[in-house]
C-alpha cells in the first residue's frame, strides 16, 4: 500500500516537472480583413524582412523560403526580389522593411501589384536551455494592399525551441532549414484559409 502511494507522488512528480519544462509560446494572432477577397491577388512584391536577431542574414533567408514557398503555391506570382529592390529604389521608400501606407499605394503602381508584403524575422538560430539545444524561427508578416495601403492581413509564427524530451533526453531537434520551413507553411496556411 505504501509503495503504490509512494509511486503514484513520484509519478505525479513527474508530471508535474515534465509540464513545467515545456516550451511556453504566447499566443500567435492572425488577423485577415473580412472586406479582403483573396482569391483576387495575382500578383505580389515581397519587401525586405526586417531582423531583429543575433544572424546578420536571418531576414533575407526567410524572406527566401517564403518567397519560394508562396510562389511553389502555384496560385500567386511573386515578383523576383531584384525587381522588388528596383521599385522600393524608384518610389524612393525610406524605410523598406516598414513602408507606409502612401508608399504602398505608390509601390504598387510602380511594380504594378495587388499587394505588398513585410516582415520581421524574431527570432533565427539556436537556443540552450541547460544542455539542451535546438534551433528556433519566429517570424511575423503582413500584407498591405496596394489600392489603399492598408493592412489586410498579419500572422506570426514560431517553430522548433527546446522540448521537454530535448531537456529529459538531450537531442538537438530540426535542422535549421526545416525549422524555418515549418514557420512559413504554417504562416501561408494562416493566410489562405
Amino acid at each position: 500500500m505504501r509503495a503504490s502511494w509512494a509511486i503514484r507522488l513520484v509519478a505525479s512528480a513527474t508530471v508535474l516537472a515534465v509540464a513545467g519544462c515545456t516550451t511556453h509560446r504566447p499566443s500567435e494572432v492572425t488577423y485577415h480583413d473580412p472586406g479582403m477577397d483573396f482569391s483576387l491577388l495575382q500578383k505580389v512584391g515581397v519587401l525586405p524582412f526586417a531582423n531583429l536577431t543575433q544572424s546578420p542574414a536571418a531576414g533575407e533567408r526567410v524572406r527566401d523560403v517564403f518567397m519560394t514557398m508562396l510562389q511553389a503555391g502555384g496560385t500567386i506570382f511573386v515578383l523576383p526580389p531584384g525587381e522588388v529592390a528596383r521599385g522600393l529604389d524608384r518610389a524612393g521608400v525610406v524605410k523598406p522593411t516598414t513602408p507606409t501606407a502612401e508608399e504602398c499605394v505608390n509601390l504598387g503602381k510602380i511594380l504594378q501589384v495587388d499587394a505588398v508584403l513585410s516582415g520581421v524575422a524574431r527570432e533565427y538560430g539556436e537556443v540552450r536551455s541547460g544542455t539542451a539545444a535546438s534551433n528556433v524561427v519566429s517570424v511575423s508578416v503582413q500584407m498591405m494592399e496596394t489600392q489603399t495601403g492598408k493592412v489586410v492581413w498579419s500572422a506570426s509564427s514560431t517553430q522548433g525551441g527546446i522540448t521537454a524530451a530535448d531537456r529529459m533526453f538531450g537531442g538537438g531537434g530540426d535542422p535549421m532549414d526545416q525549422v524555418t520551413s515549418k514557420a512559413v507553411r504554417d504562416l501561408l496556411d494562416k493566410l489562405f484559409r
